[in-house]
């Protein structure tokens, strides 16, 4: 029997301090692009909310960062890289809240 594959999912929401400008979102999306650069990140997709409109979907996040890691110890080294802590240091500054969820398959 094949081996299961361990992912571990990353998923972090930002919420941007007001006013947010065409320059805040051109700084964030370079410093989150060099930030998927990290080699442990298996797949990545940097987003903002879509245009659906159900009562279960919730929109009021400025920018969705979704991560994966073959498995936890890749997912750990991402966590302490300098890039990401560069990133944090760098970018802390424009966002008023962060909510990050972690997963790993079943």
């Amino acid at each position: 029997m094949a081996k299961k594959l361990e992912y571990f999912v990353h998923h972090v929401y930002f919420w941007f301090k007001k006013p947010i400008t065409a320059e805040t979102r051109k700084r964030f999306e370079l410093a989150l692009r060099k930030l998927v650069t990290i080699e442990t990140i298996a797949e990545k997709h940097l987003g903002i909310p879509a245009s659906t409109k159900r009562s279960v979907v919730d929109r009021s996040y400025s920018y969705s960062l979704l991560l994966t890691f073959k498995n936890k110890e890749d997912q750990d080294i991402y966590q302490t890289h300098p890039t990401h802590l560069q990133f944090i240091e760098e970018c802390n500054d424009l966002w008023e809240k962060v909510v990050v969820y972690d997963s790993v398959s079943i």
